[in-house]
């Protein structure tokens, strides 16, 4: 008989007792409130840290009544056992059967994670638990602890492999170990022998404990650990997750909407590089005649879409390609000389370029006196060197602003001025819109009028300070992120005598952070986990920065180590 039975049957006639009173009260009595708390792990068998262990089970005992089947989904062994469990409930425990003999002088852990969920409200356990012990003598007790940043980062799973010859790739290669984020990030992998180790943080959604770039994010270590007799501990091994997806962006389809529109489909969402005219030209394969494309634009699109002009008419007849030169994504990936067949059409071209979207918003008080950009979106692409003719910037008292224009595409183009504008103070950017003018010469009769008013100037805030650096870091850069809906971030390196001032913030609540720019990008390089390439190591200021309007917060000391 199983010894944690036998321990329970000395209490039988009291437990039966309570058991059924349970049974006869299974509804939450009249008028109390919805049980919120999360269910507990009271008892365990093996004991955690018990050595010689040579039985082929072990057995959990809950606080609450659980829903049977997420302990599946929430349980996790290390180092990995093959073959099928076996679990056997009985009232809020449970005895999980291993498939064969566990191997000899090892630590195990055995994690439940915070999927499990209790039967009556679905209340998940408040953190992971891990049972840890040894068939052998000893128990291993290297340690890995961090921090996952992530919105969601509960449920993370933290893919933990023993460093030897082989290469380890997370999308082919199960771990060695497994372990899984709590609400709050924090993690700890337990039961290490000596030895390297390389670790990844997975949100893996499919439960195969495999790393699906296409549908996971992932973190990349800055480096691989180390544990040894005499350092048993490594932590602050942190992690940012990230969509690392490798996947080439490839051209779906090729319509024509009117005579004169292509409208484009990708398999993903692609990157400003894409959106060029001179990368993409059409192939008439009926008269063997190839042709430029007069226009590339985003236009009002989702995504992975966008629009072209072409400067010919085709016979609905003719079989005709369009053919992309380089279909870039929003990550980089990359795909060379791609090719759709054009769906023809001889729908005459009625569209007329009017303004779909601007940025800052119309009648906005909030335009920043320095350095502002005044963004504009149009239905349709246009003539520019036309339509700069019909642009007007001045204050409400008719003096002109000096301004630079760029366009994004050929539908899309910000505006800003020379010099910095005066605080709180009105504006008015005039586009006449009778010159701005499609490939049809089609155009609107009005004039397009955005008024603004500038902030004052008075309600920034800002937070200076000293940092301090350990000799591992090299090219530290601050930034000061803002953790409320606006979402705004900011950048700084330290200076020469290591101080640090951000000036020109908006009010609101932040962190601050660190990464060591390693390769000098001027941005966080993320790593790659196959070929491995380490992330650049960051970290983050404990407290959270509450930045008043009209006031600095000073004599922050940040320890970057």
């Amino acid at each position: 008989m199983d010894e944690f039975l036998k321990e329970k049957l000395k209490y039988f006639p009291v437990v039966f007792l309570i058991m059924y009173w349970q049974c006869a009260n299974q509804m939450p009595p009249s008028g109390g409130g919805i049980d919120l708390v999360p269910p507990r792990i009271v008892n365990t068998y093996p004991l955690n840290g018990t050595l010689n262990y040579h039985k082929d089970y072990v057995e959990f005992e809950f606080s609450k009544y659980m829903q049977n089947r997420t302990l599946e989904q929430a349980l996790f062994i290390s180092p990995a056992i093959k073959g099928d469990l076996k679990f056997d409930w009985s009232g809020k425990s449970v005895k999980i059967s291993f498939p064969g003999k566990l191997k000899n002088n090892t630590t195990y852990i055995i994690t439940i994670g915070t999927d499990l969920k209790d039967y009556n409200n679905s209340n998940p356990l408040a953190e992971a638990y891990n049972l840890t012990f040894s068939t052998g003598n000893e128990i291993f007790n290297g340690e890995i602890t961090g921090r996952i940043y992530s919105d969601q980062p509960r449920g993370t799973l933290l893919f933990t492999y023993s460093l030897s010859d082989s290469t380890i790739n997370p999308v082919f290669d199960k771990p060695d170990y497994l372990s899984q984020a709590g609400n709050d990030g924090l993690y700890k992998i337990l039961g290490l022998a000596p030895g390297f180790y390389r670790v990844f943080a997975v949100d893996d959604k499919s439960g195969t404990f495999l790393y699906d770039p296409q549908n996971d994010k992932i973190g990349i270590p800055f480096k691989d650990v180390h544990i040894s007799l005499k350092d048993s501990l490594f932590s602050e091994l942190d992690f940012f997750l990230s969509n690392r997806d490798t996947l080439k962006p490839r051209i779906q389809s090729a319509i024509m909407t009117d005579v004169d529109h292509l409208f484009l489909s990708f398999s993903k969402d692609i990157g400003a590089s894409t959106i060029i005219a001179s990368n993409f030209f059409i192939y008439d394969s009926t008269t063997n005649k190839k042709f430029k494309v007069l226009y590339a634009f985003k236009g009002n699109k989702k995504d992975n879409e966008m629009n072209l002009v072409q400067e010919n008419k085709f016979p609905v007849k003719d079989e005709v390609y369009l053919i992309v030169k380089k279909i870039t994504d929003k990550l980089f990936n990359q795909f060379e000389n791609d090719y759709s067949l054009i769906t023809l059409g001889d729908k005459p071209d009625t569209t007329k370029p009017g303004i779909f979207n601007v940025i800052p918003s119309l009648n906005t008080n909030q335009a920043d006196f320095e350095n502002q950009k005044f963004s504009f979106y149009l239905s349709d692409a246009i003539d520019s060197n036309l339509a700069k003719t019909g642009i007007s910037f001045s204050d409400t008292s008719g003096r002109n602003v000096p301004y630079l224009i760029h366009f994004y595409d050929a539908a899309s183009f910000y505006i800003q001025p020379e010099n910095s504008l005066l605080p709180r103070t009105d504006y008015v950017i005039k586009l006449d819109l009778r010159k701005f003018k499609n490939a049809a010469g089609k155009n609107y009769d009005s004039v397009y009028t955005y008024k603004f008013q500038t902030i004052n100037g008075l309600d920034f805030t800002g937070v200076n300070g000293q940092v301090h650096e350990d000799d591992s870091v090299k090219y530290p850069i601050l930034v000061l992120q803002g953790i409320d809906n606006r979402k705004n971030i900011y950048f700084q390196k330290p200076d020469s005598k290591k101080k640090f001032k951000f000036n020109r913030v908006t009010g609101g609540k932040y962190r601050l952070w660190y990464f060591d720019d390693t390769d000098q990008s001027g941005n966080y390089t993320y790593g790659n986990s196959f070929p491995f390439k380490p992330s650049e190591k960051f970290s983050f200021y404990p407290d959270t920065l509450n930045l008043r309007p009209r006031w600095t917060v000073t004599g922050i000391e940040f320890y970057l180590k």
